[in-house]
C-alpha cells in the first residue's frame, strides 16, 4: 500500500467496501472514520492531523484510492477527504472537504467537539 502522509496515518485500519458491508461499524461504539485516497494532496496533507484522533475514539481510513470503489456512491462522497462519525454503526455527524481546500482546522474541531459530547 502506498502512503497517506505519515507514519502514524498510514497505520491506521484501512477499510474496504467489504469491510462496510460485513458491519465492521455497526458494533457499539463510536468509530471516526475519514474517507481518503493515496492520489489525493489534500487527503495526505488532513491524514496526518486526523490521525491525532486515535487516542480518543477508535478511527480507520476509508480507502478511495480506487476510483470504481463503490464507497464513493454508497456514502454520496463527492469530495475528499470526507469524515463521517459513526455511532453504533449509524452516522451522527459528516465534514465534507471542499473543492481545492479539502478539511481545515475547524473541521477536525468539530470531530473532537463531536466526540467529547459522545
Amino acid at each position: 500500500m502506498g502512503s497517506f502522509g505519515s507514519a502514524e496515518a498510514d497505520r491506521l485500519e484501512r477499510l474496504g467496501a467489504d469491510s462496510f458491508r460485513q458491519g465492521r461499524l455497526v458494533r457499539p461504539g463510536t468509530w471516526a472514520v475519514a474517507f481518503l485516497a493515496e492520489w489525493c494532496p489534500f487527503c495526505r496533507d488532513f491524514a496526518p492531523r486526523f490521525a491525532s484522533l486515535a487516542g480518543d475514539v477508535r478511527i480507520a481510513v476509508g480507502d478511495l484510492t480506487d476510483e470504481e470503489n463503490p464507497l464513493w456512491e454508497e456514502f454520496g462522497i463527492e469530495v475528499i477527504p470526507t469524515v463521517i462519525l459513526f455511532r453504533d454503526g449509524a452516522p451522527v455527524l459528516r465534514r465534507d472537504g471542499t473543492l481545492g481546500e479539502g478539511l481545515g482546522p475547524r473541521d477536525l474541531a468539530a470531530v473532537r467537539a463531536a466526540l467529547a459530547g459522545a
